[in-house]
């Protein structure tokens, strides 16, 4: 059905809108005929509902720019208030009951624009207190809510290629390291998205419903508040005797300032419920007023004495992904029908939220845009790079998809050209991420990292886990020798695996910024993930959505390489496969990260007859406020760059000329470089063919907040098919 399929699959765009949507299709079919809606299917559309709640725009201070809207969506006697309070009154009389949860959730403000285009950002109020919770926020996206919409953005983090330049930063990051790009080149461009100083600034996530748990930001308290709104849904129903006025209540994070002014000027209160935040152990207890700080003053002089304080218990509270127990919430929910004066066996379901606003929508016309983009969000780690394979094969153009070789380690070739001064061209298919190591019998995972990701930029964000599909060619079976057409038949065929939906985990405390080994939990035990196909060796990511930045630019996880990929696979339909002048080997390798396996393969099939080859791989730029610099600082947007310098090669002056002149009768403006790190040809060094990189300006590499600017794309494409038609001159 279609909402297991949500679950079970990877998300795309749009998730937050598609798994509503599931959910209330499936709400509509239980309404109309009980009896066909399984306990199965309930239930997941309550960890759908319930995860929608945690996604909505609300941060403190500024949750008047939401309430209104979120009132009209609940409809049914939801209005807001001028405090920024979302409010329902049901029947009337005594006695007078509030109910509230929290609203707002820990945010940042713009403190200040910089002239080269960033924004700097401080707390609003306390935040969270969890030691992570700034440094979650690295290399991750975020929205900035301007007056007029949501604008998109990421935290910079320093390059995963630069952690020599880094070694001495083990402090954890607090809100004073943090850098926001918006794909600004300055201040104006910072203006004309809309952005002043003290707009809010929050995590950018989707909707995460696990197996039987909803996961995401600030997940306790927005709990809370679905169980509010379910409440007042069924009272109105029910007829309680008495007035209860269920709040959703504006700046918890100042102290429960909005529910504070509505108590004081609300008349005579008798009975007071509060939803708190999540915490680690389930609280329902009463508490006297004064004990609630300087709110509490107010409720005792509206004469409340004591107040019903409910709390749910939630995995690691106040980190950036907190997790709730379908039951749990279940719990909750009946807590807050109590305190609203509901039979304990009223029924009761979990509303859907409405969805945020989005991002501006961008149209791109260029093809090579749409499937940068289509790539960028496509998963593969090392040895599960099929979906990318695929891909990169069935948009091939007729003649290349024809000639097309793929050998037993998953490698996709494409010969053209006469037998003579051979060029070979190689981008690499895979992504950092991680596998699974192993599995407890509690279902924790404990991972292996594969290529060089920046653990601290993943922990305590989503995960999802895939098991590789049968008889997939890969590097860890395979020696690229054999290319039976079996394995071309076999990879455009293959289907992604689907994803179980899940958390990397955090550290409650923090001695350091690195994290060590991570681990992830996807909500289930050993035996069920043994159930699901979940192994040793299966592939573990994370969301993953290319979003738009500023005017040019794009921030996406996997940049390197899928600019590669792409730039490459898009010159395939420049390039006249019968006027070129030398042979031309387009090579799309595998298992790059951490090893360059799948360009060992390919050295000993050409390395022999190849003149030269270019590697088009990502050039790590210090161009960001967290790097010096004094070497491998190329500018975004300024064009293509030649690769002369990395860890482990050294292109030849006279290879560097050439895509010099190259470039120059093409007009394509190149830039020159010396950066870290290593590219798949490399490996054919060893075999007499010089190796020169040529790349893009790439900025927080190897996170998940990767930057690119597609003006250097479309000319490094540009410049792929200049060299592959100047043959061997």
């Amino acid at each position: 059905m279609i909402l297991a399929a949500l679950l079970l699959g990877a998300p795309a765009a749009g998730q937050a809108q598609s798994d509503q949507d599931a959910a209330a299709a499936i709400h509509a079919q239980a309404d109309r005929d009980a009896d066909t809606a399984s306990y199965t299917q309930i239930d997941q559309v309550a960890v759908v509902a319930l995860a929608s709640w945690a996604v909505i725009d609300a941060a403190t201070g500024y949750e008047q720019r939401t309430s209104p809207a979120l009132a009209r969506q609940l409809g049914n006697g939801w209005s807001a208030d001028r405090w920024g309070n979302v409010v329902r009154a049901v029947g009337q009389g005594s006695p007078h009951r509030i109910v509230a949860c929290a609203l707002d959730a820990p945010s940042y403000a713009v403190s200040q624009i910089t002239t080269d285009g960033y924004l700097r950002l401080h707390r609003i109020g306390r935040g969270s207190d969890h030691p992570l919770w700034d440094q979650a926020h690295e290399a991750q996206q975020v929205r900035v809510l301007t007056d007029r919409r949501p604008v998109a953005a990421v935290v910079a983090r320093s390059n995963g290629h630069f952690a020599q330049q880094h070694r001495d930063e083990t402090d954890v990051v607090t809100t004073d390291d943090l850098w926001v790009d918006v794909g600004a080149e300055s201040a104006a461009e910072v203006a004309a998205l809309g952005i002043e100083l003290l707009h809010p600034v929050q995590r950018h996530l989707p909707v995460w419903p696990m197996e039987g748990h909803a996961a995401g930001s600030n997940m306790g308290r927005r709990a809370g508040c679905a169980a509010v709104v379910a409440v007042a849904e069924a009272a109105a129903r029910a007829g309680v005797p008495g007035r209860t006025r269920f709040v959703l209540s504006a700046q918890e994070g100042m102290g429960w300032v909005g529910l504070g002014a509505l108590v004081t000027r609300g008349g005579p209160v008798d009975q007071l419920t509060i939803v708190a935040p999540g915490q680690r152990e389930r609280e329902d207890r009463v508490r006297p007023a004064p004990d609630l700080g300087r709110v509490g003053e107010v409720i005792a002089a509206a004469g409340v004495e004591t107040v019903r304080w409910i709390a749910p218990n939630v995995r690691r509270p106040g980190a950036m992904i907190e997790v709730i127990a379908l039951d749990e919430a279940a719990w909750l929910r009946g807590a807050v029908a109590a305190g609203a004066g509901l039979r304990p066996d009223a029924p009761l379901r979990w509303p859907t939220a409405p969805t945020p606003r989005p991002f501006a929508e961008r149209s791109d016309p260029d093809p090579l845009t749409r499937h940068l983009l289509e790539l960028l969000d496509t998963h593969g780690i090392p040895d599960h790079e099929w979906a990318v394979r695929r891909y990169v094969l069935e948009h091939m153009p007729a003649w290349a998809l024809d000639r097309a070789v793929v050998d037993d380690m998953g490698n996709v070739m494409v010969e053209a050209g006469p037998e003579r001064d051979t060029t070979v061209f190689i981008a690499h298919m895979d992504e950092v991420g991680f596998r699974v190591a192993a599995v407890a019998p509690d279902g924790t995972v404990t991972l292996d990292r594969r290529g060089g990701a920046v653990s601290s930029a993943w922990e305590g964000q989503t995960a999802l886990v895939r098991p590789a599909p049968a008889e997939a060619p890969s590097a860890a079976t395979g020696d690229g020798r054999n290319t039976d057409p079996r394995w071309k038949a076999g990879s455009l065929r293959a289907t992604t695996p689907p994803a179980l939906r899940g958390v990397f985990l955090t550290r409650a405390a923090a001695e350091g910024k690195e994290p060590g080994p991570l681990r992830a939990w996807f909500g289930m035990d050993g035996s069920a993930l043994a159930a699901r196909g979940i192994q040793p060796g299966a592939s573990v990511t994370s969301f993953k959505q290319a979003q738009y930045l500023g005017p040019h630019r794009v921030t996406a996880r996997s940049t390197d390489d899928r600019v590669g990929t792409t730039a490459l696979l898009m010159a395939l339909h420049d390039v006249d496969p019968e006027a070129l002048a030398a042979k031309v080997v387009f090579t799309w390798s595998v298992h790059e990260e951490g090893g360059l396996l799948g360009a060992g393969a390919l050295a000993r099939r050409y390395g022999r007859s190849a003149a030269r080859v270019y590697s088009i791989d990502t050039f790590v730029s210090s161009d960001t406020p967290l790097e010096s610099p004094h070497f491998a600082h190329v500018l975004l947007g300024a064009g293509p760059v030649l690769r002369a310098i990395e860890n482990s090669s050294v292109s030849p002056p006279a290879e560097r000329e050439r895509v010099r002149a190259a470039a120059a009768r093409a007009g394509i403006a190149l830039q020159t470089g010396l950066t870290q790190g290593g590219t798949d040809g490399t490996r054919f060094t060893f075999w007499g063919a010089p190796n020169q990189g040529i790349s893009w300006p790439g900025r927080y590499s190897h996170s998940p907040g990767e930057v690119l600017d597609l003006r250097d794309v479309r000319r490094l494409r540009a410049l792929i098919v200049a060299l592959a038609e100047a043959g061997g001159n």
